[in-house]
């Protein structure tokens, strides 16, 4: 049976895994969750690799909202870079999630950006792992999540 893990912070102002696990769980069967959350965007690299040695996850996903300041951008890119080396030395993906708090003005939008954003990644993890051939028939249609979809230049 496939493992996912969903790793989020405690730093995050919304419960993005706690959405992510039930758009995973709708999407379909023959996978176990395990869930890890530590304190903040910078731990994730970590937890991701110890999800893959220590849990078995064939594929991870990362959830993280780091803050408004210049710093916490910083941080973010830092934790990127860590998430991409966890996943080459994992040999297996780790499904990148960050909501920025800059990215919205007020909570109700923030809150909701959060949720779709956690729940079309997690939709993308799934698909990642089960249906790979449907991500190409996705290529260059302009999908965004959280956000409204962007659509392709030209139609196909």
């Amino acid at each position: 049976m496939k493992r996912i893990a969903v790793v989020d912070t405690t730093f995050a102002r919304v419960d993005m895994a706690g959405y992510a696990v039930r758009a995973l769980r709708a999407a379909g069967t023959g996978f176990a969750l395990v869930r890890r959350t530590v304190p903040g965007i910078k731990d994730l690299p970590v937890a991701c690799r110890q999800a893959m040695v220590e849990d078995g996850a064939d594929l991870v996903l990362a959830l993280g909202m780091p803050g408004r300041a210049d710093y916490d951008r910083t941080c973010a890119h830092e934790a990127s870079l860590g998430l991409q080396f966890a996943a080459v030395l994992g040999g297996r993906p780790i499904v990148e999630c960050f909501v920025f708090e800059g990215e919205a003005d007020d909570p109700r939008t923030l809150e909701t950006l959060a949720r779709r954003r956690a729940e079309e990644h997690a939709l993308n993890a799934y698909t990642l792992l089960f249906r790979p051939d449907d991500l190409g028939r996705r290529a260059g249609t302009g999908l965004r999540q959280g956000f409204a979809d962007a659509g392709p230049i030209r139609p196909r």
